[in-house]
């Protein structure tokens, strides 16, 4: 098994580019997926996020209201750390079961949005960064997710620096670029990790 984490900022495209991986063979293993599924409607982590942050946060249903939630913590420090601190615990856990419900020879993708802040680069046996301007961030998240120009700059600012990404990153995958080359770098990346995965059979056989 070759296990890699897959992270960028909000907007660079790491969801297109964890797409195109499945579609190759990878073994998806989604944080922010797994991030909802642990806060849903009567789960001990909605409980304790409800704790923390008042009946405010939670919609009609009883379900979390993320936009509510994130307008608070995307700009006070402090309370994103709070909300990590309920969160990445149970997000750890439940990547670890899918992680050791797949096959030998897997190639595991965890898609970590936040995995250079959390430092969590150790625990992969290498890390792909998706990478793109802040520009470009700007744009996507302007332009395709419909954001404010201001919450997009806050949620971008909230995020590690495409600096400090590229410090922790084994393969570094620039999407400044259109879908069909993005489709043809992440083949050349593909390629690559499936060769690394044979080169660790030996070792475990």
């Amino acid at each position: 098994m070759l296990t890699v984490g897959l992270t960028g900022g909000i907007g660079a495209g790491k969801s297109e580019v964890s797409r195109l991986l499945v579609e190759r063979g990878a073994v998806l293993i989604d944080a922010d997926r797994i991030a909802r599924e642990v806060v849903a409607p009567g789960t001990p982590g909605l409980t304790a996020v409800v704790a923390a942050f008042g009946e405010e946060i939670l919609t009609g249903d009883g379900s979390l209201d993320r936009p509510r939630l994130g307008a608070i913590v995307f700009t006070d420090a402090e309370k994103l750390a709070l909300l990590n601190s309920i969160v990445h615990p149970l997000v750890g856990a439940r990547s670890r079961e899918l992680e050791e419900a797949a096959a030998e020879d897997a190639v595991v993708v965890h898609d970590v949005p936040l995995l250079t802040e959390n430092g969590l680069a150790p625990r992969y046996d290498l890390v792909i960064v998706v990478d793109a301007s802040p520009g470009t961030q700007l744009d996507r998240l302007v332009g395709r997710r419909g954001m404010s120009e201001q919450d997009a700059r806050a949620r971008m600012a909230a995020q590690a620096t495409r600096e400090q990404r590229r410090e922790i990153a084994d393969i570094v995958i620039d999407n400044d670029v259109p879908l069909d080359e993005l489709e043809r770098r992440v083949e050349d990346v593909w390629a690559e990790l499936v060769r690394r995965a044979a080169d660790r059979r030996p070792a475990q056989e």
